[in-house]
């Protein structure tokens, strides 16, 4: 799984943003030839002024950046007054900036850019926003916030944060509890986000103790490879959190093997392997921790609301936010069917 970095802002949950009419209400000193604040044009699915939306992505070699195209794509499909034009995507850093050049070159309307490394794309984030053209940046962000108009994207200290408070809630009363962690690449910014938000939420709960952690590679193959090493080593622990559905199969299948079911596990993104498992409830895979892919169709409400120079529905300023941190919330078999339709493969 590429690198997510996140920037904490405003929270949104898993929902698509930008969908829906500002409620309308006054009181009784308002001026008659003043607008109330929330009278403003927000941005709603009837149709309006026709917006011609570029979409930059890296290549889709994980199932979360496969549900990030083809949320972009479904959304954009929604509305007929939206045009998206998306590339092929790229991992390459030099590709995918010719990519953005050439719907530069286009002159579209809004540019929506998933960076295969938001560092390297910096420059023709700048180069999009100097040429008139607002970029809404997703996900992995880049060093200046003049390379865009709203990043939004997930929060990955929150993903620690949430799955350490779930496990802390299910191991309350037992004492001398002790879980392990199937981080991803240690390379990566997000995986060290992750793993502090679980341990800060740990501190929380003084019965539970970390008594191991491995960094697998977000993969099948990885998860299982790490997986057994934890298993062999850890002849007893109450519960596992893995960083990542995709190589959670493979953990999982580790964990069959093994032959072991004495403790809980907590995944995280929101795969929908792992979200039928869950429902299935018949495993040690008992919650998953999202980071939501429909934060693409949300970038596209978005630029879409941005190229009819709207705001946002529900809100009351004029214009889109700077900045938008999707929730990382927890599923499990409460509110599984809830999210179900989200599930990646």
């Amino acid at each position: 799984m590429p690198e997510f970095t996140s920037r904490r802002g405003l929270l949104f949950g898993t929902a698509a943003v930008g969908a829906g009419a500002l409620i309308a209400g006054c009181t009784s000193n308002e001026s008659k030839d003043e607008p109330a604040a929330n009278d403003q044009p927000a941005a709603d699915d009837k149709p309006g002024k026709q917006v011609t939306i570029g979409f930059a992505g890296p290549q889709a070699d994980h199932g979360w950046l496969n549900a990030i195209n083809d949320n972009a794509k479904s959304r954009a499909k929604k509305y007929s007054d939206v045009t998206l034009e998306i590339t092929e995507g790229s991992n390459d850093t030099a590709q995918q900036i010719g990519q953005i050049e050439t719907l530069i070159n286009k002159k579209v309307d809004v540019l929506v850019i998933l960076p295969a490394d938001g560092k390297a794309l910096t420059q023709v984030g700048l180069k999009a926003m100097r040429a008139g053209i607002p970029v809404i940046n997703l996900d992995r962000i880049f060093n200046t916030p003049q390379a865009y108009r709203c990043w939004i994207g997930g929060d990955n200290y929150g993903m620690g944060l949430n799955a350490g408070h779930y496990i802390g809630e299910k191991l309350k009363g037992k004492s001398n509890a002790k879980v392990i962690e199937l981080a991803g690449l240690d390379n990566l910014e997000l995986t060290k986000q992750r793993t502090q938000g679980f341990d800060d939420a740990l501190k929380n709960y003084p019965n539970i103790k970390k008594v191991a952690r491995q960094a697998a590679e977000f993969t099948v193959e990885s998860g299982q490879n790490k997986m057994a090493q934890l298993l062999q080593a850890q002849s007893k622990f109450d519960a596992l959190w893995n960083h990542d559905d995709d190589q959670g199969v493979g953990a999982l299948r580790a964990i069959e093997q093994a032959g072991r079911d004495d403790f809980l596990m907590v995944g995280g993104a929101g795969a929908l392997a792992a979200f039928q498992a869950i429902k299935k409830d018949d495993g040690v895979l008992k919650a998953t921790v999202l980071y939501p892919p429909t934060m693409a169709a949300s970038a596209i409400d978005l630029a879409r609301a941005l190229g009819q120079s709207k705001g946002v529905g529900g809100m009351a300023e004029f214009e889109i936010p700077a900045s938008i941190t999707l929730y990382s919330a927890v599923v499990d078999k409460d509110n599984v069917d809830q999210y179900m339709s989200t599930g990646f493969k």
